[in-house]
């Protein structure tokens, strides 16, 4: 079995020695074959140049750099797409992950999970502007997604090759990919890990990226519950705007007729014309939405469907 650690790095160039040290002390008592992926986001300082140094004297570092910065969740896609290993680990470049709690990472998985995601139970981070942020958002997150972790925003996680080659990482997704995996129906589990306080370097996170974060939340959401069935949440508002509108103009169809009430200086009538027309542009927009849904799924021959197992069909694609 083959172990393959992922590190995103930007500006990293006092840290990347002491971490490489600390891998090497740790994965090489374990009984797996490892790798080690740097990968430099357009850093512009000596990582690069450390990282070349290193990859000359160990045949298990593989390096793989940028033309600019992309951002992290860009640099995670890139080395699932590089690792080679039956197991992926990520970690970040600035020491606060300690590599010393990979093996209970690995005991987790070998234990049957498909994720395992580290738990900074002990944060070494200001509360103010770092903690607190994340508490309200990992609250969010579980909320919405259903997928309840404690702390999505530490990268230090397990992953088997199989969940992460299925995964397109966009925007600001990284954190969300437990998430975005229980769609394929994963099993996954927390484990409490050391958080040590930033050593040399500057912090890239910041408040900032809350709206981000907030967007993708709901891109992720979509896609977990609507992803095969858009026009359930389109045709749902259609149908209630449209509704709406129409009854509106019923009743005010009826006061007219039985009532005498003049229409001419009364807004509701507008407003139900409007409701009307933005039900049928919402039932339209499903529609579209649903097309689009067949086409990202059949021109890249996705499943709808996550097989776990098969038992009794040796030999037997899923097409015969």
């Amino acid at each position: 079995m083959l172990l393959s650690v992922v590190i995103p790095l930007l500006n990293e160039e006092e840290n990347i020695p002491l971490l490489y040290d600390e891998l090497v002390e740790v994965l090489s008592t374990l009984e797996e074959g490892y790798e080690i992926i740097f990968i430099d986001d357009g850093s512009t300082d000596k990582s690069l140049q450390f990282l070349k140094e290193i990859q000359e004297k160990d045949s298990h570092i593989v390096v793989v750099s940028f033309r600019k910065n992309f951002g992290q969740t860009a640099a995670m896609a890139a080395g699932f797409d590089y690792a080679k290993g039956d197991i992926i680990i990520t970690m970040d470049a600035d020491l606060q992950n300690d590599p010393h709690d990979i093996p209970k990472l690995l005991e987790q998985v070998a234990a049957g999970n498909d994720v395992v995601t580290g738990w900074r139970y002990d944060r070494k981070d200001a509360f103010i502007n770092r903690r607190l942020p994340s508490i309200i958002a990992n609250k969010i997150i579980s909320k919405t997604t259903g997928v309840c972790i404690h702390d999505y925003g530490c990268t230090l996680k397990a992953f088997k090759k199989e969940v992460v080659k299925n995964i397109k990482l966009y925007g600001e997704m990284h954190r969300f990919i437990p998430a975005i995996a229980s769609g394929m129906g994963i099993d996954f589990t927390e484990v409490k890990v050391n958080h040590r306080p930033r050593r040399f370097g500057t912090s890239k996170y910041g408040i900032s990226r809350t709206i981000r974060v907030i967007l993708d939340l709901i891109t992720v959401k979509f896609l977990l519950s609507y992803a095969t069935r858009p026009i359930q949440v389109f045709g749902f508002m259609g149908v209630v705007s449209g509704g709406i509108g129409f009854l509106i103009a019923l009743i005010m169809t009826l006061q007219r007729q039985f009532m005498g009430t003049p229409l001419a200086d009364r807004p509701l009538l507008l407003l139900a014309v409007v409701l009307v027309f933005i039900g049928i542009q919402f039932i339209t927009l499903g529609l579209i939405a649903e097309l689009q849904a067949r086409t990202y799924h059949e021109s890249q021959n996705k499943p709808v469907y996550h097989v776990k197992d098969v038992f009794g069909a040796e030999g037997r694609s899923a097409r015969e």
